[in-house]
Parts: structure tokens; sequence; C-alpha cells
């Protein structure tokens, strides 16, 4: 059966979040006057995407709610018991700077653009639809999806098979008709495999490896992929 469907990933996907992470925390941390106690931006910038990856991990297994994540998340960063309250307002204050540095990759409307016709397009990321919903708009892109699914509303995330199984649902199709395209070999492209859907890492650093994934570089890459008449070889299955 053809590939009906893209639904994608949005951060380092669609969307340049390490590029908007890093401006936006060297203006906060500067802001707040933090630099002199990480000895400089790029120690800091270290710490704070360690503590990301770790907190993030433990949002995803559940271990922590989305809020929570966040905030124990400013409180090891910055190494002081912040009350809720506290620990909430840091981290709006770095979302402002965050913010402001938005932008989707260049290649992002041009391979929407590219497959508008021929493909319906949904996203499924492991954050919160508020956030993410929101990003979308203010990127000037959310019209381009027909449903936004979330983690944090969800209550699974990828790589679990059930996340991608929730997306499909609300497309109304059987993931053999879906393809999931996102920047993770493990969390996207092996995580839709697994759940039955075409999975496809977009490896925009080009570590390479992983043979078993289909793997494309770039989004112009995409509809030519989608447009083969083969699929991991197999004939007439990609439509």
């Amino acid at each position: 059966m053809p590939i009906r469907a893209i639904v994608w990933d949005i951060d380092d996907t669609l969307f340049d979040y390490a590029t908007a992470d890093t401006t936006g925390m060297r203006e906060h941390l500067a802001a707040e006057g933090l630099l002199d106690g990480f000895g400089g931006v790029e120690p800091a910038l270290e710490r704070w995407r360690a503590l990301t990856r770790e907190y993030w991990a433990r949002f995803e297994a559940g271990e922590l709610a989305w809020e929570e994540q966040r905030r124990e998340r400013v409180r090891a960063f910055v190494g002081d018991a912040l009350g809720d309250g506290a620990a909430d307002g840091w981290f709006r204050r770095y979302l402002a700077h965050y913010e402001a540095a938005w932008a989707l990759f260049p290649d992002t409307v041009p391979a929407l653009d590219a497959l508008a016709a021929t493909h319906r397009h949904a996203v499924l990321s492991n954050s919160s639809l508020h956030n993410q919903d929101r990003k979308l708009r203010v990127l000037g892109v959310r019209d381009r999806f027909e449903a936004v699914v979330c983690a944090a509303e969800l209550g699974v995330a990828k790589p679990e098979a059930a996340a991608f199984h929730a997306v499909c649902e609300e497309l109304d199709l059987p993931p053999h008709e879906v393809a999931y395209v996102g920047d993770q070999p493990d969390t996207d492209a092996r995580g839709a495999v697994e759940a039955g859907l075409a999975g496809i890492w977009l490896d925009r650093a080009e570590i390479g490896g992983r043979p078993e994934l289909v793997r494309i570089t770039a989004l112009d890459q995409l509809s030519p992929l989608l447009a083969r008449d083969t699929r991991f070889g197999a004939p007439e299955t990609f439509g």
C-alpha cells in the first residue's frame, strides 16, 4: 500500500531547536549574571544540554510530569532549591530569549510545499500540545498539519509504539500507510519502524551508520524518496 501521510517530529527536524536553544541560553545567562559561575558560555551550555537530556529522559520514562522536568532542570542547573514559583519564573525568562531565536530550517517550507498535494501531514512530538501548537503557529506552519499529537497529553512518549499508533488513529490510517520523519535514529526512525510505520531518519549532521534505517540528510530528499516505487527495496510500496 502507498504511503498516504507523513507524520513529523518538530524539534531539530522542522524547527532549528539546537540553534535557538544555544542562542537563547547565551542571552539568558548574560541577563541573569550567571556566566561567571560556569567559567564561560560553552561550559554553561554544555551543562544545560546535559541536564536537558537527563530530565527529558525522565519525562519520557514517566518519572516526572511536564512541569516537574522543567523545574528540576532549573534547580539542578542553578544549584539552588528554588520553589516552584521561582523555578517557573527562571524558566519563563529563559523561554523569552529562546523564543526570540526561533526559526524553521531553510528546507522545511519547500519540503512541505513539495508534498502538500500528495500526502496528508501531522505531527507527533515528545513535548506538550501547548508548547508545540504555539510554536507551529508562531513559525507560520500550523495550518500545514491536520493533527498535532504530543506526549504530555498522551501519557506515552516515543519510541513507544502506542505514541505512534495514537497519531495514526488521529489520521484514521493504518500504520503501514504512514511515514514518520525525525532526527533521532532510535526514538524516531527505529521506534516508528517497530510500530509498523515507515521510519525515516533525518540525519542532518551526516553521522551515518545505522544501515538498517532509511536515512536522508536533508528534507529535499524526502519527496524523491516517497515518489520511488520501492520501500526498503520492495517494489511498489512507496506511493
